[in-house]
């Protein structure tokens, strides 16, 4: 009988095409195997999502894999089942049929791996769904959006840790290509791993060469980004920060002669025209792309020769992580920073709109409370300040935004459990109990002072419409107070002020010290007299790292 290891190696050759596994892939895959909560940090280009696809085909129940990005998702899911993986994943832009019909599947046992993000996997259906399956791995990537620490937190990923508590805290695995040893201690405890394997593959990458240009105007960096794409080899990719300047520098380089055909790519771009960019540069069709930093999550293109940041990153993780997208083949190549003073500038400019001043933010909602109707905000303020509120609130359901294609409704409970049990008790009322339970389910004791409700969120089986009608029919006997909703943003709960809903303003405030502080190691890695690729190895805690590299810009070989 073949070991785990033996079954991993045999799953590997046959679903994937690959002999065996890179360093730092093995020590992974056997850990995981081992029955280990395992954290993993593998450079860019290290095959992270092959450390729990390979084990979720040799372990005997369902994988949830919790991915932050839809168009990531949809690559791997897409890979997966042209390599015969019984994959699927449910995302925002599925409809109610299809997630159905998926959870479904997951439920009957047919499904080996499901990726859900981290909101999606807080629905109790899919919950639900998972525990009928029964799970073997939970794997969560990109897990350093977990961290407040991390350059890309995102609270719902905080809250995995109590969702994997519902399914019996299954076996966990978590990986990211970016992870300084604070932001791994936090990832470790906020998921609540028990005596995890932690694995850190080497972050020295000997084949890219680091060089910063010092630039004072967009002009000087045109002429310098035309010059390096010119004089080295390619296919290149080129960051920059909007989607105006994306397009704009994709022109130009390709006005500048016929072998630099640069093709632009952005979230502005619709599914056909992303696609069709991407195939031509996996393919060679063109040598050069310029995007924006979401161009490459999951990208396997090993020739890259050339990457080059138009605009400064906000932080050395983002930076490390695009420009290793570089030379995965083992080949020379180079990683290039035009660099000029106000892109500080902008990223403060962000982080303040990130993190509002709290006064600012109690002067907002004080006047949504005064202005609204019936729960409806009409308008607020023009500005910056006002929008950076809205933000904030928006993102802690201070304030909800409704679509038009989600059946709000606004439902307060009137009828005290005693007499829900003396007049819903009987078979005649189970739709009506059902659906009470359902909602005390999602909005708990909210609902007793009332609370915006999405009727499409309700378990599987009710239908947003049945729970429409039996609502009404509810409100006509006087167990509910039900309104519905029209698109919009509104307050959650009218009547609240502000105090009464949990905000954690210090953790605001350490998060926008942190941003700022990685910004200015950033800005300090540009400035830099000493060894760059020496710098960033000491950034992500490898201390024995060389003085001159031989390799970057500042040791000339």
């Amino acid at each position: 009988m073949l070991s785990y290891m033996e079954l991993a190696r045999e799953t590997l050759r046959r679903h994937f095409g690959y002999d065996d596994f890179r360093p730092g892939q093995i020590d992974v895959v056997a850990a995981v195997l081992d029955g280990r909560d395992t954290l993993g940090v593998l450079p860019t280009g290290g095959g992270k999502s092959l450390c729990y696809q390979v084990p979720a085909l040799v372990l005997p129940s369902l994988t949830v894999v919790i991915s932050p990005l839809i168009s990531l998702m949809k690559d791997q899911v897409d890979r997966l089942v042209a390599h015969g993986v019984a994959a699927t994943l449910l995302n925002s832009t599925l409809g109610g049929g299809e997630v159905s019909s998926r959870l479904a599947l997951v439920a009957q046992g047919k499904i080996k791996l499901l990726y859900v993000a981290p909101e999606r996997f807080e629905a109790e259906d899919v919950r639900h769904c998972v525990r009928r399956s029964g799970i073997s791995l939970l794997a969560v990537d990109e897990a350093h959006c977990v961290s407040e620490w991390g350059h890309d937190f995102r609270p719902s990923f905080r809250r995995i840790a109590q969702m994997s508590d519902t399914l019996g805290r299954p076996q966990l695995v978590a990986l990211t290509a970016t992870a300084t040893p604070a932001v791994r201690r936090d990832i470790a405890e906020q998921l609540r791993m028990r005596r995890p394997r932690v694995i850190v593959s080497g972050f020295d990458r000997a084949n890219l060469d680091y060089s910063v240009q010092s630039c004072r105007t967009d002009t000087d960096k045109d002429r310098a980004l035309l010059h390096t794409v010119k004089s080295q080899p390619r296919p290149a990719i080129v960051y920059a920060s909007t989607r105006t300047s994306v397009e704009r520098i994709a022109k130009q380089l390709t006005r500048a002669g016929s072998q630099l055909r640069a093709l632009p790519y952005h979230a502005g771009l619709d599914d056909g025209e992303r696609h069709a960019t991407q195939e031509a540069f996996m393919k060679g069709q063109c040598n050069s792309i310029v995007a924006t930093n979401a161009f490459g999550m999951g990208i396997d293109k090993s020739d890259v020769r050339l990457v080059v940041h138009y605009a400064m990153p906000g932080s050395l993780e983002a930076y490390y992580q695009e420009a290793g997208r570089a030379g995965r083949d083992g080949g020379p190549s180079r990683c290039v920073l035009l660099h000029a003073h106000k892109d500080r500038l902008t990223h403060e400019w962000f982080i303040n709109g990130m993190f509002p001043e709290r006064a600012s933010v109690e002067k907002t909602y004080a006047n949504f409370r005064a202005t609204h109707l019936a729960g409806r905000i009409a308008s607020f303020p023009p500005g910056r300040e006002a929008e950076s509120a809205v933000r904030l609130l928006e993102q802690e359901r201070v304030v909800i935004r409704r679509r038009a294609k989600a059946r709000m409704m606004h439902v307060r409970l009137l009828a005290t459990p005693a007499r829900i049990r003396r007049e819903l008790g009987d078979p005649s009322s189970a739709l009506e109990l059902g659906v009470l339970r359902s909602l005390w389910r999602v909005a708990g004791s909210a609902l007793e002072e009332g609370v915006a409700v999405n009727l499409d969120g309700l378990p599987p089986g009710l239908g947003a419409r049945t729970a429409q009608t039996v609502l009404e029919r509810l409100r006509g006997r006087q167990f509910v107070d039900a309104v519905s909703l029209d698109e919009g943003l509104y307050l959650a709960r009218p009547d609240s002020p502000l105090a009464d809903f949990d905000i954690d303003w210090a953790a605001m405030a350490r998060r926008r010290a942190a941003d700022l502080e990685k910004l200015q190691m950033m800005e300090n890695y540009a400035y830099t007299k000493q060894c760059r690729r020496a710098f960033v190895l000491r950034y992500f805690g490898e201390t024995r790292a060389s003085r001159r590299c031989g390799g970057c810009d500042n040791c000339p070989p």
